[in-house]
């Protein structure tokens, strides 16, 4: 419901009702006068409900008035009619059409591929460890594991020697003993073994792992969430995970493990508002104020009404306040000098960059590790500072006014001095040339950060920075020290008498002094003074033109001064010196969007000349080589994206392999499938299929190659064995195909494809043994068992039993040789023949018997016999013969594919059972035989 649409129903069933508005006051005058913004809601909404008539220029008068008196009013909101087709261009209208498709095409993909994915308790890997242990089990039979005994009861004589001390401390022993003993595997391990898994069942176990994690975390189960969100990124690293899991750390005081989830989140999500917040919880824990408050600043840009960022900032705030007090209560001046023979790698640093505040993209004492927070210094770019992500590596963030930038981690408190090193000095131990060691920040030490990182060295303020002479290096120096421990007051002094001895000295050295005034700028624009700002840029750029730090300072400066257009020429001149600086990129877009709101669609001719860089100025900044975990990480990110553009290619071909199948066109799928073995040789599937078409190309050779490569892979898979099947009846190895039909209706009877094949193919490979076999002259050959070579051609002459002479006695030795003389009576509708056979037969060997022979048209062929030949004659033989024959392989599911006529003849069978006389059976016992057939 909109909020016009609340208002006025609001009103319309409470104060209208209650308090009714005279018509007097519907007027000009009063409505001009009235200086009560509730009362002139209640009349613009009677106005526009109509109740008094239409008036639309009092309307458009009153809502003139309103907005006048309550600008913020509800009652002015108009509601927005629903955009369709007719409200948008045809190009904007298709666009939304096509999208809304191409969604619901991608949707119906993926519910059909998740469909063909096996539930989850099938595809958990095997190695999968459980969830939770216990050394206990419930027996299945439901019985207690307990066996009941049966106490005894006491008499007096005992109840008089009972020592109730002695049994109370036998209880105590029990229960401490019990209290004492550890409970194994009392959490979830949190390994998972999820190689052989695919994307979706991945990301199906990951969100089943984290909402266990979240009902461990709301039962206050801290410990136990950690594992399961764990898994769950052991599984699929997902942002909800990292960010949970850190809550749950942070709820176990477990800061740094907290600081790395959080970091990995926000390398994912520079500006993630949870990370943010729980980190700078974290830093808030640890002492990192300033830090903590750089987060929160982020937090409340993006969102202004979060009151837990609120809070924690104004607690934040009065712990940073309070730490100032107590420094400018105990501060004391302390001479740190360097070392003996030891050289500093951070000025060194410093001096190779510019030797000035630490930039973007410039690393101070070359760490680049985040497991430490309190390492990381203050850029000096704008006045509010960014937030990065958590491996340290230099970024943006986009929400600020200014663009900002981090550096790889500058530690601004390698300078600062231990407590103890400040007791020394105030009793006058420390002596001029002594150096203070570095404390210990969040634990770490220097055997757990690599050497580069500089831990644990001092400060050599009297190292000689470029062409300056000592006493303005020590000036300089000191500045960086004071501005990187955010004394930007003091630094800004430092620079202005290194600049004034500079000048009095007479040196030329015009890198230097551009160095100094850059200095000198980043100090003013974190203290707000941009006018300064600007005019040492200005000097700066006037020594070293296309310089890129007092660019970028003065592009800032500019723009809070809301002096876009010289802004926007300071920036592009940025980006042309080096186009990977975003904080450029990301000011651009926004000054952009406010000129356009400014000037119109012709801003760009209101803008001053953006000058040329010359080459020799451009791409002068080169990034560090990346660290041995940095190329780790990214080798792992590329090798993680090619597996995932190699599965999504492999699947598109194999869709468009099926879709080439279902549209007939079998040698482009071929084609398809052919690509797909070559990125998944090992994939069972692509072989069936290509198979099945090089059956419908009729080339049966590579058709079975294909089966043959699949059955290598997968010994019982069925689909392979069955084409395999047609493709050897396709080159005419009638007994392999016979075979393969043969393991593919014992793995699974209902194939009724395969067993009519395999009839098809019996028949095809009694022609080719007949055809084999020597000629001899068609007679009636009496059929008996044969033994060792005669069986061939027994066999092969045995089809002429039922020729145009049927032998009246015909005995079958086994059910292949009743198999066939069956499938000729049958195929040429000799019922005369059939019923000797069913006559000469034994009721126990029929379902034997017919067993190879088991279809529709042979059992309904066997009925029509039954009931037209040996019902009259023999009643109790066909009674017996249907005792048996429901009891042969697969009958019941020929049975349920009977035609409609064929259930009649079974039907009008039994009627003819039950009225003939019989003294072996009864009528009932005819009925309980034919609910078995019908």
């Amino acid at each position: 419901m909109s909020s016009a649409s609340f208002l006025q129903n609001h009103f319309s069933s409470s104060d209208c009702k209650s308090q009714k508005i005279p018509v007097e006051h519907l007027d000009y005058d009063y409505i001009d006068k009235c200086k009560d913004a509730k009362y002139l809601e209640r009349i613009l909404l009677l106005l526009r409900s109509g109740k008094e008539g239409i008036y639309p220029h009092l309307i458009e008068f009153c809502a003139s008035r309103l907005e006048k008196l309550n600008p913020l009013s509800r009652a002015l909101r108009k509601k927005n009619p629903v955009a369709t087709s007719s409200n948008l261009p045809a190009n904007e209208w298709s666009k939304i059409v096509d999208d809304l498709r191409i969604w619901q095409d991608e949707s119906k993909a993926t519910e059909t591929s998740l469909k063909k994915q096996l539930m989850f308790e099938d595809v958990v890997d095997p190695k999968m460890p459980p969830i939770r242990g216990s050394n206990c089990s419930v027996p299945l039979s439901g019985k207690s594991a307990r066996k009941q005994k049966c106490i005894t009861p006491r008499d007096y004589r005992e109840w008089d020697k009972f020592d109730v001390e002695k049994e109370c401390q036998k209880i105590d022993g029990d229960v401490i003993q019990n209290d004492q003993s550890p409970i194994p595997n009392a959490h979830p391990t949190t390994k998972v073994d999820s190689s052989s898994l695919t994307a979706e069942v991945r990301h199906l176990l990951a969100e089943r792992e984290k909402d266990k994690g979240n009902e461990a975390f709301r039962a206050n189960d801290y410990e136990e969430a950690v594992a399961y969100y764990s898994r769950s990124i052991d599984m699929m690293p997902t942002v909800a995970a990292y960010n949970n899991r850190a809550q749950a750390e942070i709820k176990l005081k477990q800061w740094q493990r907290a600081m790395n989830d959080c970091n990995s989140v926000l390398e994912v999500e520079p500006c993630n508002v949870k990370a943010l917040l729980r980190r700078a919880a974290v830093h808030n824990e640890l002492g990192n104020f300033q830090m903590a408050v750089e987060d929160l600043t982020v937090v409340l840009s993006e969102e202004p009404q979060n009151v837990p960022a609120i809070e924690l900032l104004s607690e934040t705030t009065k712990k940073v306040t309070d730490v100032r007090q107590g420094k400018a209560r105990k501060g004391r001046k302390i001479i740190i000098q360097e070392v003996e023979e030891e050289e500093d790698f951070e000025e060194t640093k410093l001096e190779q960059i510019g030797d000035c505040p630490v930039e973007p993209s410039q690393t101070v004492g070359g760490d680049r590790c985040s497991a430490a927070p309190a390492e990381r210094g203050d850029m000096g770019n704008a006045q509010k500072r960014p937030h990065g992500k958590g491996d340290g590596a230099p970024h943006e963030s986009s929400h600020s006014h200014h663009g900002h930038w981090k550096s790889k981690g500058g530690n601004s408190d390698k300078y600062k001095v231990p407590q103890e090193s400040k007791e020394k000095a105030a009793n006058g131990t420390v002596k001029r040339g002594s150096t203070v060691p570095q404390a210990d920040q969040a634990g770490s030490s220097s055997k757990e950060s690599p050497p580069a990182t500089n831990v644990g060295q001092a400060v050599n303020l009297d190292a000689l920075c470029g062409a300056l002479p000592l006493s303005l290096s020590r000036l300089k120096n000191e500045g960086n020290l004071l501005f990187k421990n955010g004394q930007f007051g003091d630094a800004l002094e430092k620079y202005s008498q290194a600049i004034q001895g500079y000048s009095d000295a007479g040196i030329d050295s015009p890198d230097d002094l551009c160095i100094l005034y850059s200095n000198r700028a980043a100090c003013y624009l974190k203290d707000g003074n941009c006018q300064d700002c600007i005019l040492d840029c200005t000097r700066a750029l006037e020594l070293q033109p296309f310089s890129l730090k007092p660019l970028l300072r003065r592009a800032m400066a500019y723009e809070s001064l809301e002096r876009y257009r010289k802004a926007y020429v300071d920036y592009k001149t940025v980006l042309q010196i080096d186009v990977s600086v975003q904080a450029a990129h990301d000011s651009v877009n926004r000054i952009t969007r406010m000129l356009i709101e400014q000037d119109g669609a012709d801003w760009r001719e209101k803008l001053p000349d953006i000058p040329a860089v010359p080459l020799e100025a451009q791409q002068h900044r080169r990034e560090e080589p990346p660290s041995a975990e940095v190329l780790q990480a990214r080798a792992e990110k590329a090798a993680k994206d090619a597996e995932r553009r190699t599965e999504i290619r492999f699947t598109d071909l194999k869709q468009d392999g099926n879709e080439f199948v279902k549209k007939g066109q079998y040698q482009d799928a071929v084609a398809k499938y052919s690509e797909c073995l070559k990125i998944k040789p090992e994939e069972c599937a692509i072989y069936t299929n290509r198979a099945l078409c090089y059956l419908k190309l009729e080339r049966f050779g590579e058709a079975k190659q294909d089966c043959d490569a699949a059955l290598k892979l997968e010994p019982s898979n069925k689909k392979a064995f069955y084409r395999r099947a047609l493709a050897n009846k396709g080159l005419k190895d009638y007994l392999a195909c016979s075979t393969d039909l043969q393991e593919v209706l014992q793995q699974d009877p209902n194939v009724q494809e395969a067993e009519k094949e395999l009839e098809e193919v019996t028949v095809l490979l009694q022609q080719s043994l007949v055809t084999e076999s020597p000629a001899k002259s068609r007679k009636v050959i009496p059929i008996a068992e044969v033994d060792g070579d005669q069986e061939t051609s027994a066999v092969a002459n045995s089809d002429s039993c039922f020729g145009e002479e049927l032998c009246s006695k015909f005995q079958a030795s086994n059910a292949y040789e009743f198999g066939q003389a069956l499938n000729n009576a049958c195929s040429s509708g000799n019922m005369a023949a059939c019923a000797d056979m069913l006559a000469s037969t034994a009721p126990e060997q029929l379902p034997h018997f017919v067993s190879t022979q088991l279809n529709g048209q042979t059992i309904s062929f066997i009925f029509k016999v039954l009931d037209s030949h040996l019902l009259e004659k023999d009643p109790n033989l066909v009674y017996k013969h249907l005792s048996h024959l429901h009891t042969a392989d697969r009958f019941s599911v020929v049975l349920m594919l009977l035609e409609k006529d064929e259930r009649r003849h079974v039907s009008q069978l039994f009627e003819h059972l039950s009225s003939a006389e019989s003294t072996e059976f009864t009528k009932h016992d005819v009925q309980n035989l034919a609910n078995k057939y019908i």
